[in-house]
């Protein structure tokens, strides 16, 4: 037996969410009242018509949840009772008399139950109940009700029989019963395709944001290629030239620095391969840099030695960016001064294209233990133009950091900017900074973790003042 969910309660307000059911039953409480006095005062039924009342008030709340067994229970009681009250007619005295087989209550009744099960279950489900009862109405009116009609404008005389003037009502209520059925098959389709068209926006955002990530990721391993190159190739020629400085080698040195060159060697050969597969995605673009980059293929990846160049191009673009590094800068892994420049690059862009007119200030800190990168900028002067795939540079830049195993913090400031600040341990290890490590005026991490940005992060640029 198919079952069907109840109808969805309104959104807003909350007071209100069950409002539909309400409705539904008032309007089930009125027409039960109202069947009970037709059938028992208009067709004569008695307790019969009482019963019967009220149970086309319980079908249509029941139609709520259970939307067919509500519908059997609706054309079984007006089956019944119409079938109860045409003997009663057929022997009255000829005249006026009640509607038949459907009633105003009763064909009220039928429609909204007929009405909620198509707004609930499948368009076959429906067909096949509304055939039902339209198959029952021309049983009781052609079949069983026909030869009892008096014939349209006869007079008394010798073939005159005395019978019933009662109203058919089965080809109205037929067209009644198809059209709120189309109502609700019309209604129920356009509440899936409103569904099915949330969902698949849900799910294309989501595959987009997992493109994303990996088109990041793809990237990141493209850049650091020649990081993980050279180290091979350092070791490769650090095995091969290791025998010449060992005064009379043994065979067996000889034979395992070696092996240690040719898997070096191999090693470099998989990883070359490797580049070569994502390096295919994008041929005109071999490190995923955008276009215009001018980046070579055989050129070396950036580090923070090239960030004055990156801030004197900004400044060229039209940003007034200022610089501040303070600590003892001491030797760094080259993935984490990579993934430095390259966050400080991504948050500069990011300042070009979302704060027009703006200061920006690019903080390094070194620590014993790590690097700490802060850039912010000031509230822009003009609104920022649209720009398509926003966003996916913080991806970049939370899977940079996330490799390292470092922390990231990127959020809006009480000045009407924008701030993005990275911690980064300076083996690529994730090594986790200690409170002894940076100093008391660093009030952006709070045990070797960024949690907030604090308001005095606006203080220094120009034109902004703590609100």
């Amino acid at each position: 037996m198919p079952a069907a969910a109840p109808l969805p309660p309104l959104s807003r307000p909350r007071r209100l969410r069950r409002l539909p059911h309400v409705v539904v039953c008032l309007i089930a409480l009125c027409l039960g009242l109202a069947a009970m006095d037709e059938l028992s005062d208009g067709y004569r039924l008695g307790l019969l018509g009482t019963v019967s009342g009220l149970a086309l008030g319980v079908a249509i709340v029941f139609a709520l949840w259970r939307p067919v067994p509500a519908w059997w229970l609706s054309l079984g009681v007006t089956v019944v009772a119409a079938a109860a009250a045409r003997s009663d007619m057929v022997a009255a005295n000829p005249g006026p008399g009640p509607d038949w087989p459907w009633s105003t209550s009763t064909m009220t009744a039928q429609a909204f139950v007929l009405f909620l099960l198509a707004l609930r279950l499948p368009t076959r489900v429906a067909v096949g109940a509304l055939s039902l009862t339209c198959l029952a109405t021309y049983v009781l009116q052609g079949l069983a009700g026909e030869p009892s009609y008096p014939p349209t404008g006869m007079l008394p005389g010798p073939s005159y029989h005395p019978g019933p003037s009662y109203y058919p009502t089965g080809a109205l209520a037929v067209v009644v019963f198809a059209a709120v059925v189309l109502l609700g098959t019309a209604l129920r389709g356009r509440r899936e395709a409103r569904t099915q068209l949330v969902e698949q926006a849900s799910l294309t955002e989501e595959e987009r944001a997992r493109r994303t990530v990996l088109e990041e990721r793809s990237r990141i391993a493209r850049e650091l290629h020649d990081v993980v190159a050279h180290h091979m190739s350092v070791i490769s020629i650090q095995a091969q030239v290791a025998p010449h400085l060992v005064e009379n080698p043994t065979d067996e040195l000889k034979e395992n620095l070696e092996g240690i060159r040719q898997n070096a060697l191999e090693a470099l050969t998989e990883l070359r391969r490797v580049l070569g597969v994502l390096r295919s995605e994008n041929p005109e673009d071999p490190y995923g840099l955008g276009a215009g980059a001018g980046v070579a293929p055989d050129a070396p990846q950036p580090t923070l030695g090239r960030l004055d160049a990156l801030v004197e191009n900004t400044r060229a673009a039209g940003l007034d960016v200022t610089t501040e590094i303070s600590g003892e800068q001491l030797p760094l892994a080259p993935g984490v001064e990579l993934s430095a420049y390259r966050i400080i690059q991504e948050a500069l862009s990011n300042a070009l294209r979302h704060a027009p007119g703006s200061a920006v200030k690019v903080e390094l800190w070194h620590f014993p233990r790590g690097l700490q990168v802060r850039v912010v900028n000031s509230r822009p002067e003009r609104p920022a133009p649209p720009s398509p795939g926003a966003g996916h540079g913080l991806l970049g830049m939370r899977e940079r950091v996330a490799m390292l195993g470092g922390t990231l913090v990127t959020s809006e400031t009480s000045c009407g900017g924008f701030a993005v600040a990275a911690f980064l341990p300076g083996n690529g290890h994730g090594a986790a900074p200690t409170d002894d490590d940076a100093p008391a005026h660093d009030a952006a991490r709070t045990g070797g973790t960024f949690t907030s940005l604090p308001d005095e992060i606006c203080t220094g640029l120009p034109g902004e003042e703590k609100p």
